[in-house]
């Protein structure tokens, strides 16, 4: 579901949100138009529109973990997190985490890829957002699901700044709802 569908129709920080995306053509390989978020966080004023917009949907919904997805759901779900008043875990790719870890292996559109997770970092019960940039396929919001419910968590949401209207992995989310402020971008009129 789209902010925009939501109670946020005709809302201005969306458009300043999506204003804000650099789109750079051909990245990183040639065909792909790749949505660049850091030019989002060099905009104070739209990175807090996100964090903000995020804030207001998740604040009242007993949520006790921010998972974000490495590595720029690094970038929104700590705020978040502070926030509501949950805690943030970090889902990393393999080999970044000390410690004894769980790992959720993921196919990509050539290949595969895994998250990994501390143990110990989420307790049965507990519920959760998974938290991310962008949304195209769902493989990688997928394995975030799957990694916080074989611990016992609940996943309540998933959520990404940008994501197609028509996310082909929408149903590798397994029931669970997503939700997206804005669209992919098409052209750069941005830095």
């Amino acid at each position: 579901m789209f902010a925009a569908e939501n109670g946020l129709k005709g809302d201005p920080r969306l458009q300043a949100i999506s204003d804000s995306i650099r789109v750079v053509p051909d990245f990183p390989k040639k065909g792909i138009m790749f949505q660049d978020i850091t030019t989002l966080l060099l905009d104070h004023k739209a990175f807090k529109h996100t964090v903000d917009i995020f804030v207001d949907r998740y604040r009242d919904m007993g949520i006790s973990v921010v998972a974000g997805v490495e590595a720029r759901g690094f970038m929104f779900g700590p705020p978040i997190a502070l926030a509501i008043g949950a805690k943030f875990i970090p889902l990393r790719k393999p080999g970044k985490l000390p410690g004894q870890v769980i790992s959720e292996s993921y196919e990509l559109e050539y290949g595969t890829d895994c998250l990994e997770m501390h143990v110990g970092a989420v307790q049965p019960g507990e519920r959760a957002l998974v938290i991310d940039d962008l949304v195209a396929t769902g493989g990688t919001l997928s394995a975030a699901i799957r990694l916080l419910e074989r611990v016992g968590a609940e996943v309540v949401e998933c959520a990404c700044v940008i994501g197609l209207r028509e996310v082909k992995g929408q149903r590798r989310l397994n029931g669970k709802p997503l939700y997206i402020l804005v669209e992919p971008r098409e052209i750069d009129n941005c830095c």
